[in-house]
């Protein structure tokens, strides 16, 4: 994840595009990059979402390389650790989502 952050923050500077990368205007490129992978998913079936093939799952990477690009980028912005983020609110979940409640429902963590 550092050599990630640290190429991604040398790509930006030989751009000179840190004066556009707010976390605001970073939160605004990860959603519209988010979306684009719903997009891809938009209309199939559940079975289909399943088989991507050719020109769709190659979509799909590199949407999911936008988003993980952006992600980190925000994320260095406000010196948030994203793995340690991830793993902090997994230890939430599992308070919220108790396996014993639940274990095959989508419910909620305010409906179990």
């Amino acid at each position: 994840m550092e050599n990630l952050k640290h190429k991604l923050r040398q790509f930006a500077a030989a751009r000179d595009w840190d004066q556009f990368h707010s976390p605001k205007n970073l939160a605004m490129a990860l959603s519209v990059e988010a979306s684009e992978i719903v997009e891809t998913f938009q209309w199939l079936t559940e079975k289909e979402s399943y088989n991507l093939t050719g020109d769709r799952l190659e979509n799909i990477k590199n949407e999911i390389g936008d988003v993980l690009i952006y992600l980190v980028r925000l994320s260095d912005k406000l010196g948030i650790d994203p793995l340690e983020a991830a793993k902090e609110k997994n230890e939430i979940n599992k308070g919220k989502y108790p396996a014993q409640k639940a274990k095959g429902s989508a419910k909620k963590y305010t409906e179990l």
